[in-house]
């Protein structure tokens, strides 16, 4: 499933520190143990970093590519809850620092290069480095807001509304994105999806 590339990129650590000092600095000590506890991943389109039902026992940060991440409601429908892309972290939130089953699935939507680091390494990181607890800390706090902030628009804005906001956000995320997950994370039908589409 998982290809370990042979050299550690620099350009991914340059990446995840930069994503890391945007909240707080990094000691010189805390950016070297970051290099030595990751690797690096490619990984094909198609591939599920965790299913539902399993525990998250890694962390991805998304060097290139994009995933999504899905439950199956009631009806037994895959719907789309995240669509993520270079520059952002890949976790189930619950299932990572809870260590227990997870209640959705994270899978590739293209050919990607995953950072990954592992939740005991995480943990010693936490443990050793005050810094990074208050780093972990924010980052936990902008998808809880991120999440409040997509349910507001389910509850609260109409479709085309909610179509152009993603837009925004991804500019190009219809030619990276199959319509039907597009439509499956906005809440509507592929059909509604086109027939917006049409008239924006």
């Amino acid at each position: 499933m998982q290809k370990k590339t042979n050299r550690y990129s620099q350009l991914a650590t340059d990446l995840i520190v930069k994503l890391f000092e945007s909240i707080h600095p990094l000691s010189n000590d805390l950016k070297q143990l970051i290099e030595t506890h990751s690797y690096v991943i490619d990984v094909k389109a198609g591939v599920r970093l965790i299913d539902i039902g399993q525990v998250q026992k890694q962390i991805y940060f998304i060097l290139q590519g994009g995933v999504h991440t899905y439950y199956i409601d009631p009806a037994g429908n895959e719907i789309s809850s995240w669509l993520l892309y270079e520059g952002e972290l890949a976790i189930a939130v619950y299932s990572f620092f809870s260590q227990k089953p997870s209640f959705e699935a994270i899978e590739t939507l293209e050919p990607c290069r995953l950072l990954v680091l592992s939740y005991e390494k995480l943990n010693e990181l936490y443990h050793t480095f005050p810094e990074f607890n208050f780093i972990g800390r924010v980052l936990t706090e902008r998808y809880y807001i991120k999440s409040e902030e997509k349910a507001n628009e389910l509850r609260m804005l109409p479709a085309v509304d909610r179509y152009r906001n993603l837009v925004e956000r991804y500019p190009e995320i219809l030619k990276r994105t199959p319509l039907g997950i597009v439509a499956s994370y906005l809440g509507i039908t592929q059909s509604t999806l086109s027939r917006i589409r049409a008239k924006v």
